[in-house]
């Protein structure tokens, strides 16, 4: 039986991706870990791993192809000793599945593996559908039990039904081991399916004006249509996802930058040199990270993440930082950045900076994460209020640092101000708290030396 090759789910928001590029090509021999292709996403590029053996039958989506479903049939691999020929004219007499424009389910973890991406738990991954009783039984396309092929030819000699084994492999795969151990505890009674309840109606969609009637309030000509990219269209659906349904709160605080900025002029002037460059180069951001990072350790109860059944309360500061690239924006997470020094911080963000450029960050690299960091000040923007990023409870909105005349000891003088805004999910982190952590913040950016120790 051939094992179908589904287009992989690369995040939590992808809906569809390209299929950019294949790596192997029909009749190359495929083993398990083997890079098969390269998927875009409208944040990433990433390579996608073959986790059973064979012979690629047959490429379904031809590279180059664009806004595939997620779990849509890409390509066929024939297992040992099955008959790849007929195997391919088979797929050639069979119509392609149309392309959903609903959101399509979870790719079959069974037929892909994403070079990079770690076992277990990853902040804001999918999570996973409960194992069926049948713990061979994949749902998705036709139900497909996934077996190794020795295990399919042990279990047809010992007349046993693959559907009424667990698995124990790869993601659920029925192995040999398995199969033996079905053997020995003899047949078992399925269970009676459990009755299904009805799906809940869904709410009416709020009414939005058509693109056609809004075209026509502008003369014909007059303006150019660029078609929305991914990356756009993901953008769009999170904000409006955001502020839908996070009641947002601001707080907004003055800090004085010149001590920072004296320390920070003494750090980089003893940074070592390494292949005739300084080892690192601390940026202002890099300071705002680590202190908010800081902060959130001295107000724990902030770094927080809002579920309607329980109030996640994070052990780690795992900071995102908004980087602007073509086409949009994308927020890397720097882990646990309470506990990193500025040098690694900042080379840390410089390297993000560097790949999400070339969209080469890894899903969990962007994923996940209770706080986060836009800054705008290098645009001379004096404040704003930023949209919070699901899951956060809370995203720090950063301006210019610009020379202001304040009162010092009752006398004016001249000081570098910076203005912050602190946007909260008032659900976890209502007005008090959040000044408390902003006040937390302030005094780690006035008195910057409490970030060394």
């Amino acid at each position: 039986m051939p094992i179908d090759v589904l287009m992989p789910a690369l995040s939590p928001t992808m809906e569809k991706g390209n299929l950019a590029k294949w790596l192997k090509k029909e009749g190359d021999a495929i083993k398990s870990g083997d890079v098969i292709a390269e998927i875009e996403t409208d944040k990433a590029t990433m390579e996608v791993e073959a986790v059973d053996e064979g012979v690629l039958a047959k490429i379904v989506v031809p590279e180059g192809s664009a806004d595939v479903p997620v779990n849509q049939l890409i390509a066929l691999i024939a297992e040992e000793g099955e008959d790849v020929a007929g195997i391919t004219a088979a797929a050639a007499a069979t119509p392609a599945a149309p392309k959903s424009e609903a959101p399509a389910t979870a790719p079959k973890a069974d037929d892909v593996v994403l070079r990079g991406e770690r076992p277990g738990a990853t902040p804001g991954a999918v999570p996973s559908a409960p194992a069926p009783e049948t713990g061979g039984q994949v749902g998705g396309q036709g139900g497909r039990i996934v077996a190794s092929p020795l295990a399919r030819r042990l279990a047809k000699q010992l007349g046993l039904d693959l559907a009424d084994i667990a698995g124990s492999g790869p993601h659920g795969r029925i192995i040999e081991r398995d199969v033996r151990e079905a053997e020995k505890a003899g047949p078992k009674p399925k269970p009676a399916p459990a009755a299904t309840p009805p799906a809940p109606a869904a709410a009416p969609a709020p009414v939005a004006a058509s693109d056609e009637s809004i075209r026509k309030m502008f003369e014909p000509g007059s303006y150019e249509t660029v078609p929305h990219d991914g990356m756009r269209k993901t953008i769009a659906r999170r904000l409006v996802e955001a502020k839908q349904t996070i009641p947002h709160f601001y707080l907004t605080v003055d800090c004085q930058l010149d001590a920072l900025l004296a320390l920070r002029g003494q750090i980089n002037k003893a940074a070592p040199e390494k292949d005739g460059k300084p080892a690192y180069k601390i940026s202002v951001n890099d300071m705002i990270i680590k202190a908010l990072a800081m902060a959130l350790q001295r107000v724990p109860e902030a770094n927080a993440t809002w579920t309607e059944g329980a109030m996640l309360r994070h052990k780690h500061s795992d900071v995102g930082v908004a980087v602007s690239i073509p086409g949009g924006l994308i927020t890397p997470v720097v882990r646990k950045a309470e506990k990193k020094t500025l040098s690694v911080i900042s080379n840390e963000m410089r390297d993000f900076a560097a790949r999400a450029k070339n969209r080469k960050l890894k899903p969990e690299e962007y994923t996940g994460g209770s706080t986060a960091v836009s800054n705008l000040g290098m645009f001379g923007i004096k404040d704003f209020a930023a949209v919070i990023n699901p899951p956060h409870a809370t995203i720090l909105a950063v301006g210019a640092g610009e020379q202001r005349v304040v009162v010092n000891d009752g006398a004016p003088a001249v000081a570098t101000i910076m203005s912050v805004t602190l946007s909260t999910d008032h659900r976890a982190v209502d007005g008090a708290l959040g000044a408390q952590l902003l006040d937390a913040f302030k005094q780690l950016i006035e008195a910057p030396m409490g970030m060394l120790v």
